[in-house]
């Protein structure tokens, strides 16, 4: 077995009488894609703020790639590459500047091949020598996460990377995050865009209120929490709800859910002898929302 990209053991945090995490084991395999979900609260910003050296934890143990955050904190920021959510800079330097300050910080000189490279495959060439102050916010976004990467870090955590982004920008931060994980870059996701964890990510954790309460492949939460679902207009939506169907807020359609498709011929019969009058009907794969939906509510 390799070693873990990150572990976590047992990892608590107060501030007062809030417990922002109650003890969170969590170990992460070198090169995964890995969602961190969770709503306002659960913790996640504290986690990312623990397992970057910012926030102390009050028990347990953080480790990067073998290295003890608090015992051996150099060496484990030195593999780590976090992209905050809030936009924090000092306007008065450029793009390039900021950056060779940054690769200062990890004691890296003479870097600027790899300073192109990143700049190239964030579309930020052009900007290079603007100032900070002249950029969107977007451009500004994309200029975290060069930061982040400036020291070639082999785990990299994403805290809501795409917030307020838009969408050709989102496409393309994606595009070269998955290359950086093909290349073999851990990569650990915060998102509330669950159809983007979705797509992405390996695995997913969910926590809620300083505890992880899912822990699984996307797959397997997908299979194990989620329900189909088959949606119908109908002539008679009485006989539908009578049959145990709810109602769907837009556009008068009815609901039901269904957990194999031989469910639906079944269904499909019982709305035909209840003279129900099918007009039309769609059926839903599980996604993530709905996962999380029900993952939170048994929580």
């Amino acid at each position: 077995m390799s070693m873990p990209a990150i572990r976590i053991r047992g990892v608590t945090k107060s501030y007062g009488a809030l417990k922002a995490l109650g003890g969170v084991d969590l170990e992460i395999a070198q090169g995964e894609f890995f969602g961190l979900l969770g709503p306002n609260g659960a913790g996640k910003t504290t986690l990312i703020s623990s397992l970057a050296g910012i926030v102390r934890p009050d028990g347990g143990t953080l480790e990067v790639m073998g290295h003890d955050v608090v015992g051996d904190y150099r060496n484990a920021r030195r593999n780590l590459g976090v992209v905050p959510q809030e936009l924090v800079f000092d306007p008065f330097f450029s793009v390039r500047e900021l950056l060779r300050i940054q690769s200062g910080y990890f004691g890296i000189r003479s870097n600027d091949d790899w300073v192109d490279e990143i700049l190239a495959s964030l579309d930020l060439t052009g900007k290079a020598n603007a100032n900070m102050r002249a950029l969107s916010g977007g451009m500004k976004r994309r200029v975290l996460v060069a930061q982040a990467l400036v020291h070639r870090p082999p785990v990299i955590v994403l805290d809501e990377p795409t917030a307020g982004v838009d969408v050709e920008l989102r496409q393309g931060l994606w595009h070269f995050i998955r290359k950086l994980n093909r290349d073999g870059h851990t990569i650990v996701l915060t998102t509330h865009y669950l159809e983007e964890a979705e797509t992405l990510c390996g695995r997913i954790a969910m926590l809620k209120g300083g505890r992880i309460v899912a822990l699984d492949t996307t797959g397997n939460l997908l299979r194990r929490f989620a329900t189909h679902s088959l949606r119908v207009r109908l002539q008679r939506p009485d006989a539908g709800l009578a049959l145990g169907g709810a109602v769907v807020e837009e556009g008068g359609w009815i609901e039901f859910a269904f957990d194999s498709y031989g469910d639906v011929e079944s269904l499909l019969a019982r709305l035909r002898e209840a003279h129900a009058g099918l007009i039309e009907m769609q059926l839903g794969e599980p996604d993530l929302e709905r996962v999380f939906v029900e993952v939170m509510n048994r929580a």
